[in-house]
């Protein structure tokens, strides 16, 4: 095979490297840098010269007289295959292009060759072929350290050993890289003043052991044939560095400590000289790194540091969450010999295995009872130490009912206090305790709620029980008493009689907010069923449509039965028809509500009529002015007409349904009899005072008249109202009378304030906050619009619905005295004499800051920012 460099002139390299070299034509030269090849036998260039990526612009990218290495990679009878190791090409050769004997050429061998094109295909082959002796590496162990840095571990050379730095293989990979890659860390080493770099992979390591970096490790050097790089191999741990360790500070005493170790499932001790920080700061919880140390044949922490919050992590816990079932629960009160830390069980079917994995009682989402059988949801938590997994972040599922055999009951919640209540049992008659931290679904409950739970026996006392797993239900689910679809029907053979409520006025009641406990003799009614004859109470609140039912009439009934005590009661109780021998009842209206009477106005609204709460049938507490009631009259002592056997009816309509459209203005000159009680007539009157033809007429008005019940008309108030007509009598009276009041705001304190009004003998009309509408702070010379309420249990008038009309005058800032101000200009800031003020400790801030935040600046005396 002829050879291709046939245009060229071969030379000799003279003392200093030549700079060019000469082409066959001799036209034209080009500048290559030149320089002798390590091994003294070929010629290196300078790739900056060239073009295409190192190559020239000869055909196929070969050059004249241009020197490569590489390794056999195949080798037949007359030809074979060369790798490049300075570029990615794989290469021809002819047996007859190897300068030597053929028979100590084998695959591996490092040769050195030129780069020509095949005449037939153009394609590049090697030729001139001469075998590389290989460098043989000294047979000498390096020993020393592994680390990151050099300037971190210092070099020193011990029995003419070399100290290296290793950079680690990361613990991350485990082993595992890219496919194709291999996991590699670095040995960096000094010789002779400079510093080289090894590379290693796990391979090289020996005993399987990884290094951390630090470690002290001694180790041979080698040469990789196809690239031509130095590694490290046979790599011996010699000694392993003094670890920093992490944990967590999980006990404080009063000079010492205990720190749970991140490495290993283990308590180690620290003092508190071996802190270093703030050592108020430190506390049970905190991230901390440490040095271990033996001292005393102990193991202790030195050096303790702390970390960033969250740093440490003792677990991983898994995305997915897994259901099993309760086996084992926590005792509630531990025993003496018990030491398990993870008491409870769950058994679980993971994948395709039977699991049975232990929890504490920090693994529960909440604090609700756990028992044996429930039904529940959870992740594992793996240790990162001993792999230990165990169940955490445990929740019950709402079917567990279904597989426990808890046995549940309902109530209703009858009372909460401060973290716990009472229930109202429905099969109990003590009312059962429970704590917030027992109810289910994290929902809050509140009184009158309906619930269902377990009852289990307090651990600290057998004799009492207290209420579990509670769980909220709809409304309408709790149910004390069962009713009979069937209706029956009797006659009242007693009435009920109002034996409390005499001395209770529902004004009272209300304003302190509290229910009157009424404990009225029940009424009985006859009947009869499937011919027996039998008898049921009755209570008032079972009546319906109001109407209170005497001795002899006919009822139909319900009759209801209390689960707990199986008690029976007529409920739902509607009159069919009355004994005609019952006296005449009468409707009318509540004008007035006292300590524990009041007075009722007649359905003509021109008088009124005493009774006594104790004739009052049915809910006092719900019974306000202008309510409908249905009533009976008798004569008392002294021959006085009072009202009996009062009941609340459904209102009617109020003074009449003849109501004109037209508003007038007019001005109280009589009020009614309960805002003067001195006068004899009961109806207030009100004189037109707007111009016109009607100017002048009065009309009479009722407590149904007015527009607010509750408002105190005084004599003399301006007012609007319209003229409707009565329809049993035709007498026209004002209905609709709205106060036209407006006065100006005294002074207001905290939550108070006074008008400047004259109701009665006082010039002044309190009023609370509370009543402002809008929520508006008001101001002293503010005009306001308000309602006169007249409180029934103390006489005493107070302004509600109060409502701004108007701003009053801003206040002006009043200047300081002469007085004050010529003293303050008579104080000198440097006279020497003056007293010196000197700090003595400096504040403090909410924040813990210490010192003002703004600078103090000198100030004209008398004179305001």
């Amino acid at each position: 095979m002829g050879s291709p460099w046939k245009g060229f002139v071969e030379f000799t390299l003279p003392a200093s490297p030549p700079t060019t070299f000469v082409s066959a034509d001799l036209s034209s030269t080009s500048p290559v840098g030149l320089s002798l090849s390590p091994y003294g036998r070929s010629m290196s260039f300078d790739p900056g010269m060239l073009h295409n990526n190192g190559h020239t612009a000869y055909a196929n990218g070969t050059g004249p007289g241009i020197r490569e290495t590489g390794v056999v990679e195949k080798l037949l009878t007359s030809y074979g295959f060369i790798q490049c190791s300075e570029r990615q090409a794989r290469l021809f050769f002819h047996c007859s292009q190897y300068n030597g004997n053929l028979q100590e050429l084998k695959i591996g061998d490092d040769v050195e060759f030129e780069v020509s094109s095949d005449r037939r295909t153009g394609k590049p082959i090697a030729v001139k072929l001469l075998k590389i002796k290989p460098e043989v590496l000294p047979e000498e162990r390096i020993s020393g350290q592994v680390g990151p840095d050099l300037h971190a571990y210092p070099f020193t050379v011990l029995h003419g050993y070399i100290h290296p730095v290793v950079s680690a293989i990361p613990v991350h990979l485990d082993g595992k890289s890219a496919p194709g890659q291999v996991p590699t860390g670095s040995v960096c080493y000094e010789r002779n003043g400079e510093v080289f770099y090894l590379t290693y992979t796990p391979d090289d390591v020996e005993g399987n052991i990884h290094l951390d970096t630090g470690d002290k490790v001694s180790f041979y050097m080698e040469t990789n044939k196809h690239t031509g790089a130095v590694s490290a191999r046979n790599i011996q741990l010699v000694k392993k560095k003094q670890m920093r360790c992490q944990g967590v500070v999980c006990a404080t005493k009063e000079a010492f400590g205990f720190i749970e170790r991140a490495d290993v499932v283990k308590e180690i001790f620290f003092h508190y000289s071996e802190f270093k920080g703030d050592l108020e700061a430190l506390q049970a919880g905190d991230d901390v790194e440490f040095t271990i140390k033996d001292r005393n044949g102990k193991e202790v922490a030195t050096d303790v540091r702390l970390l960033p919050q969250g740093t440490v992590i003792f677990e991983d816990i898994s995305i997915e969450q897994f259901e099993g079932t309760v086996v084992k629960v926590i005792p509630k009160v531990p025993t003496k010999n018990q030491n398990d830390p993870l008491p409870g069980r769950i058994s679980a079917r993971i994948g395709f295995n039977d699991k049975e994995l232990p929890f504490g009682e920090k693994d529960t989402k909440s604090k609700v009872t756990l028992l044996e059988g429930d039904h529940i949801q959870f992740n594992i938590s793996t240790d990162r130490r001993d792999k230990l997994e165990r169940a955490t972040n445990i929740d019950i599922l709402p079917d567990t009912f279904n597989f426990t055999k808890e046995t549940r009951e309902m109530g209703v919640i009858a009372a909460i206090r401060d973290g716990f209540g009472f229930i109202k049992c429905v099969d109990r008659d003590a009312r059962m305790f429970f704590h917030f931290s027992e109810v289910l679904e994290e929902s809050q409950l509140h009184i009158s709620d309906e619930v269902e739970f377990t009852v289990v026996p307090d651990m600290l006392s057998a004799q009492r029980n207290h209420a579990v797993r509670i769980k909220k239900l709809p409304k309408g689910t709790v149910s004390f008493h069962t009713q009979s679809e069937q209706r029956f029907v009797g006659v009242v053979e007693k009435e009920i009689v109002a034996a409390t409520a005499k001395n209770a006025s529902p004004n009272k009641s209300k304003e302190k907010g509290k229910v009157v406990e009424k404990e009225s003799e029940e009424g009985v009614i006859a009947y009869e069923d499937c011919g027996v004859k039998l008898t049921v109470q009755y209570h008032g609140k079972d009546l319906e449509g109001g109407c209170h039912p005497q001795v002899g009439d006919k009822v139909e009934f319900s009759i209801n039965e209390v689960k707990r005590t199986g008690q029976q009661s007529a409920v739902s109780i509607r009159v069919l028809n009355r004994n005609a021998s019952n006296a005449k009842r009468l409707q009318g209206f509540v004008a007035t509500l006292k300590d524990n009477f009041g007075f009722i106005e007649t359905a003509n609204h021109d008088q009124e009529i005493f009774f006594h709460y104790s004739e009052m049938c049915g809910d006092l507490e719900n019974l306000e002015l202008g309510d409908t009631v249905e009533y009976t009259l008798s004569k008392g002592k002294g021959n006085k007409v009072s009202a009996e056997k009062v009941t609340k009816v459904a209102a009617v309509n109020g003074v009449g349904e003849d109501v004109g459209v037209t508003v007038m203005m007019g001005k109280v000159i009589r009020p009614l009899r309960s805002v003067d009680p001195s006068q004899t007539e009961y109806q207030g009157l009100i004189e037109i005072t707007e111009e016109g033809g009607t100017k002048g007429q009065n009309y009479p008005f009722g407590i149904m008249g007015m527009a607010n019940k509750a408002d105190c008309l005084q004599k003399g108030e301006l007012v609007k109202f319209q003229v409707c007509t009565v329809a049993q009598t035709g007498q026209k009276m004002a209905c609709n009378v709205v106060p036209q009041r407006r006065a100006m705001v005294e002074c207001v304190k905290d939550q108070f304030g006074f008008i400047t009004y004259e109701v009665g003998e006082s010039k002044k009309l309190f009023f609370h906050v509370k009543e402002v509408q809008d929520g508006l702070e008001l101001q002293t010379g503010d005009e306001v619009e308000f309602s006169v309420v007249l409180n029934q249990r103390t006489g005493k008038c107070s302004a509600c619905n109060v409502r701004r009309v108007s701003e009053g005058p801003k206040p002006v800032v009043t200047p300081r005295p002469d007085r004050l101000v010529n003293r303050l200009k008579s104080i000198t800031l440097d006279d020497a004499s003056a007293p010196r003020l000197v700090i003595v400790r400096q504040p403090r801030g909410p924040d813990n800051s210490k010192g003002f935040n703004v600078e103090r600046k000198t100030r004209q005396p008398g004179v305001i920012d």
